[in-house]
């Protein structure tokens, strides 16, 4: 993917919590969107179907159902997705090099085969929910969360992965040794009089920009907000400058 001044190329609006039909809605009324990400509340509740409607309304879509299974099963969920002509594709990281090996294989074969462009791969290291506490006492892993974050990236891009997905706080030390165009694309931003809800490794809009994302998603801070454009402006204001 090019790289891009225009700020809502660099925002990826979460359509989390809504139905199908007010997340077109949404999607429809707010000037300037670009991105969005449609994950598992909404894949679940519209199928595939959405996909189509937001393409079709040239918006780019984030696929983020994060795929996390045996391999040949990780293939096959990817080669479907591709089919559906999104533009970034979720795999857990910890599925293991083989399974992320074989999503790259697939999601060119779903692509071409539905005529589409193949779609960038993302590896997911660690979900923005965890705190380094609780990810080593229900995980049973010892080794501290930045050092897995960097393991898990590096995985994907030996796998030939296009990029991750990182919380806000672990983009500047990826950054660092992953250049462009590896992309690295945060959830977990909140303004900074947000609640942070159930995000706990969080970031303005701006500062994740600057310390190295390539783009952010943001879902409640705009699609809960009182006036979704004046945050949705607010966002690409920030990430602007």
């Amino acid at each position: 993917m090019t790289r891009t001044n225009n700020p809502a190329e660099k925002i990826i609006v979460a359509l989390d919590g809504m139905r199908p039909e007010e997340a077109i809605a949404f999607a429809s009324n707010l000037t300037g969107l670009r991105w969005v990400k449609v994950g598992l509340e909404l894949f679940v509740a519209s199928g595939p179907e959405v996909l189509s409607i937001f393409r079709d309304k040239g918006l780019k879509i984030f696929l983020d159902l994060k795929f996390h299974d045996i391999p040949a099963t990780v293939a096959g969920a990817c080669r479907a997705a591709a089919g559906h002509g999104v533009d970034l594709i979720t795999v857990h990281a910890c599925s293991g090099h083989k399974a992320l090996s074989v999503a790259k294989e697939s999601v060119s074969e779903g692509a071409a085969e539905n005529g589409f462009p193949t779609p960038l791969l993302l590896a997911v290291t660690v979900l923005t929910s965890w705190q380094e506490s609780q990810f080593k006492k229900d995980l049973g892993i010892s080794q501290p969360l930045l050092e897995r974050v960097q393991d898990f990236a590096q995985l994907a891009k030996d796998a030939g992965f296009g990029g991750c997905v990182c919380s806000p706080l672990e983009v500047g030390i990826l950054r660092s040794l992953h250049s462009y165009p590896f992309e690295l694309v945060t959830p977990g931003i909140r303004f900074d009089n947000n609640d942070m809800e159930d995000q706990t490794r969080v970031m303005n809009p701006g500062a994740a920009i600057k310390a190295g994302a390539t783009r952010i998603v943001i879902g409640r801070p705009i699609t809960r907000a009182l006036d979704p454009e004046k945050a949705f402006s607010r966002c690409c204001s920030e990430v602007d400058n």
